[in-house]
């Protein structure tokens, strides 16, 4: 079973066109135009990943994605944040707000499935080594 991955973007191009690039690669897209729709699909399924539009109506995606971080619950999901905003010092301000990560608008479609993959391949290993960290902490 392919990675279960959220796009939230209020632009239906980049919306559609990010989730078809990861549809064509086996994942499970879901697709939310708000911050609020948003919430409303993670509350009912816990995606692998989100891809953040960072300039959504009404709550905006750092916003969003503070409030991700924060909860217990939603803290562990790994957030890309998808961004046109690539000036000295926006980098900082997303990391900052708990994206993992960010991917420039526009997209490369060539690259952005590979992208995806490595950022989620990347999650895994991380994992896997804590996990392996802990068990070992376990048996000390």
């Amino acid at each position: 079973m392919h990675a279960c991955i959220l796009v939230v973007d209020d632009n239906p191009i980049n919306l559609k066109l990010a989730g078809d690039l990861l549809e064509l690669e086996a994942f499970e897209v879901r697709r939310a135009a708000d911050a609020e729709s948003a919430l409303e699909m993670i509350r009912n399924k816990h995606p692998d990943l989100i891809l953040m539009d960072v300039a959504l109506p009404g709550m905006d995606g750092l916003t969003l994605t503070r409030v991700l971080k924060e909860s217990p619950g939603t803290g562990h999901i790994v957030i890309v944040a998808l961004t046109a905003f690539a000036m000295k010092g926006d980098h900082e301000k997303i990391l900052a707000a708990g994206c993992d990560t960010y991917i420039t608008k526009p997209i490369n479609t060539r690259i952005f499935p590979g992208q995806v993959k490595q950022i989620l391949a990347d999650k895994t290993a991380t994992g896997l080594i804590a996990e392996d960290v802990k068990m070992k902490n376990d048996v000390s």
